[in-house]
């Protein structure tokens, strides 16, 4: 390419700006240094950096760890759940849940009036009780019933912040169970009672109960099972029927049975605000130990429901001032010694350890045992000494032996507590004497017959010589039989048992019921054998009754729950006759002179006729009284449980003064009868009299009273009937010395 004038053109470049803004050249200039950036300290960011990269280190493992743990604590708990689940039964079959049966006792009225063991009172649902109880019941322990999965997270963390506040462990005390949490510890987590591995049912139950982390583990998937396999109201059902409610009741249905003597279904507010709130501690809160406690407990349940919208305004004010009270039953409590010794007297399958329900059907007359235990409350608040230790025991019978009361001790609210009147064997003093008479007027003797009141002394071989003494000391003479019994005297009934024979006597008592063996020798006649109260008042019912013996019961039939007819029948009553009956009848009108003129007047009933016999040991440990109207027999026992003596008492004191309160207040309830004895004839005739005259021609009669000579009085003269003299012993033989001093005694 070719130029002008033959040169090339230099190269150029393009201009790509123009002349307005081209940059314009800068001078030099030396060059410029590049800017560092600022200076890190040394070691902070590799510092930072590492725990950057610690922690996502640590919360990739963590996370890793987190994840495949809860789903192997969720494959667990799912198998878990549907291991209990397969387990599960109808729950139907749960709702009767005791290993054993209960006694329910009924009254001679067929009352109820004691129970001993589990009582179940049938089955009830959740739809079928009261609404006021299944609210109250909801409102109590688990307000999200219906609306949780079977735990309960927030009642948990509630629980375990309450635990820690109060010092406790998280766990300890409160455990934010769910009603369901709950019914998983009454099945035992469906471990059912194994004899080998635990002593004692309450073994069993405690170790159901127990808490702690492992226990709550366990809660969890048991109750999702029964959530899974039940309704809402199934499982309330369940825990309506399992919960234990003080006082042996078992369920809600036995427990408004038990203190209120109605169905659940028909417990108005207040009852069903006292019966929820047992389910907190059912012993502590049970209205038969502190009614009281139990009614300011329901008072709090009250405030619940009416918190919660289960109770009006109204509904809450009516229930809060109203709150419930007990059964009459309930109150009463009545026969607890009684009821523990019927129990004594079955066999243990149909009693304690009884797997059915047994009905037993009994002779307690709840009127009689009231008026038993006031009389005895009366006696000692108004005429024992305060601070006491004394104790008393009292059984009243009709004359076939059915025992219409008792009582075991001055603590009358009590089960199986030592029963004075059925197991304390003590020695019966005079109160034996009835039996001596008995035989002599069953030998032919008459209430007039005439026996000596003089010193005695009887040789008892290998014993030695035996002079009993009288109370007081003094000496009437010649007496007729109904006074030496009247007035007790020692050395008349002794004489009167030599002359019968005291073989004789120890068989006729025998017969009348006395169980223990009898003294040998003289002394069996004023009663230094021992016996019961029971067995005493038995052996009296013998007497009111004609001469039969009689063997006392409580029991007249018992059954199952359900069955018409019953296992067995009463096991007592009256049995063979020991003495005619007209001997019976004799002695009891001389009884009855022993309350009108003798050592038992403080028995006395107005409008009223009685008979009776005082007892008193020696040392005054033992002071007795029993006798009868002509209805029922009763017996008073009182002394000390270690034996010491009584101070100012005797048979015919404070014993025979319980006696009149008991028997006045039976006999108010029913009309007067008059007592079956035979009265005496009328004699004529010269009768020797106390200092050896003689009052010819005079007559006596029953009725007439006694001087503090032992001698009738008819027309303000001294007077006896004439009466065939009793069998005189024959003399034993005496000694030397006494011959001797007899032999002196004649001459001055």
């Amino acid at each position: 390419m070719a130029g002008t004038g033959g040169r090339r053109r230099p190269l150029v470049a393009d201009k790509r700006y123009s002349s307005k803004t081209a940059p314009k050249p800068k001078a030099k200039s030396a060059p410029a240094r590049k800017a560092k950036p600022p200076r890190k300290p040394q070691g902070r960011g590799a510092i930072s950096g590492l725990i950057v990269a610690l922690f996502g280190f640590v919360w990739r493992i963590i996370w890793g760890f987190t994840w495949r743990s809860g789903a192997v604590v969720m494959l667990i708990l799912g198998l878990a759940t549907f291991y209990f689940y397969a387990q599960l039964p109808d729950y139907t079959a749960l709702l009767d849940g005791r290993n054993r049966g209960s006694v329910t006792m009924l009254d001679r009225e067929g009352k109820v009036f004691a129970w001993r063991g589990e009582t179940f009172g049938g089955q009830t649902t959740a739809g079928s009780v009261s609404p006021f109880l299944k609210n109250a019941v909801i409102a109590t322990e688990d307000r999200r019933f219906y609306r949780h999965f079977g735990v309960s997270p927030r009642g948990i963390a509630s629980a375990i912040k309450i635990n820690l506040s109060e010092g406790r462990g998280p766990l300890s005390g409160n455990g934010g169970s769910t009603i369901t949490q709950q019914v998983a510890k009454l099945l035992c987590l469906g471990v059912p009672y194994d004899s080998n591995r635990w002593k004692t049912e309450a073994d069993y139950e405690r170790d159901c109960r127990s808490g702690g982390i492992t226990r709550k583990i366990k809660e969890i998937p048991y109750a999702l099972a029964m959530e899974f396999k039940y309704t809402k109201d199934e499982i309330l059902t369940i825990y309506l029927n399992r919960a234990y409610l003080g006082a042996g009741a078992r369920g809600f249905e036995a427990a408004a049975q038990r203190y209120f003597g109605i169905s659940a279904a028909n417990v108005n507010a207040q009852q069903a605000a006292m019966l929820a709130g047992l389910l907190k501690a059912p012993s502590t809160y049970a209205p038969t130990t502190n009614l009281k406690r139990s009614q300011e407990r329901a008072g709090m349940v009250l405030a619940l429901m009416h918190d919660q919208g289960y109770l009006s305004d109204a509904e809450w004010q009516t229930a809060r001032d109203n709150p419930a009270t007990l059964s009459q039953a309930a109150q009463a409590r009545a026969g607890g010694y009684f009821a523990d010794w019927v129990m004594d007297s079955i066999p243990d399958f149909l009693s304690r350890d009884t797997t059915e329900d047994v009905i037993i059907r009994t002779t307690l007359d709840q009127r009689f045992q009231k008026a038993a235990e006031e009389a005895l409350s009366e006696i000692f608040e108004t005429k024992v000494k305060e601070g006491s230790e004394a104790e008393a025991a009292i059984v009243v019978m009709s004359s076939d032996g059915a025992v219409r009361a008792m009582v075991g001790g001055r603590a009358s609210k009590v089960s199986g507590a030592f029963n004075r009147a059925t197991q304390a064997r003590r020695q019966t003093g005079s109160t034996f004497k009835p039996f001596v008479y008995a035989v002599a007027l069953d030998l032919g003797w008459t209430p007039d017959t005439i026996v000596e009141d003089a010193p005695l002394t009887i040789n008892v071989p290998g014993s030695g010589p035996w002079s009993p003494k009288n109370y007081g000391g003094g000496y009437l003479g010649p007496i007729p039989l109904w006074m030496a019994l009247a007035k007790s005297i020692n050395t008349a009934t002794v004489r009167v048992g030599q002359a019968v024979g005291f073989d004789a006597v120890r068989r006729a008592a025998t017969d009348f019921g006395f169980a223990s063996k009898l003294a040998e020798g003289p002394a069996v006649v004023l009663g230094v054998s021992e016996s019961t109260l029971l067995e005493m008042t038995g052996a009296f019912a013998g007497i009111l009754n004609g001469g039969s013996s009689v063997r006392p019961y409580g029991l007249t039939d018992l059954r199952l729950r359900g069955d018409q007819e019953p296992l067995f029948g009463a096991g007592g009553g009256m049995g063979e006759r020991v003495i005619s009956e007209k001997a019976a009848r004799e002695l009891i009108w001389m009884m009855h002179q022993g309350v009108e003129q003798g050592t038992g007047q403080r028995a006395k009933i107005d409008g009223v006729e009685a008979a009776g016999k005082t007892g008193t040991t020696q040392a005054a440990r033992d002071a007795w009284f029993i006798g009868f109207t002509a209805d029922y027999v009763a017996g008073v026992w009182m002394g000390y449980d270690n034996n010491k003596p009584l101070t100012g008492v005797t048979g015919g004191g404070l014993p025979a003064e319980i006696w009149h309160e008991v028997m006045a207040r039976i006999s108010a309830t029913q009309p007067a009868h008059p007592l079956p004895m035979a009265q005496p004839e009328e004699w004529r005739g010269p009768y020797p009299g106390a200092n050896g005259n003689s009052y010819p021609g005079q007559v006596w009669s029953s009725g007439d009273p006694i001087p503090e000579g032992g001698v009738p009085v008819v027309n303000g003269e001294l007077i006896r009937p004439g009466g065939p003299r009793a069998p005189q012993p024959e003399p034993q033989p005496q000694s030397l010395g006494e011959a001797i001093n007899s032999l002196l005694r004649g001459l001055y």
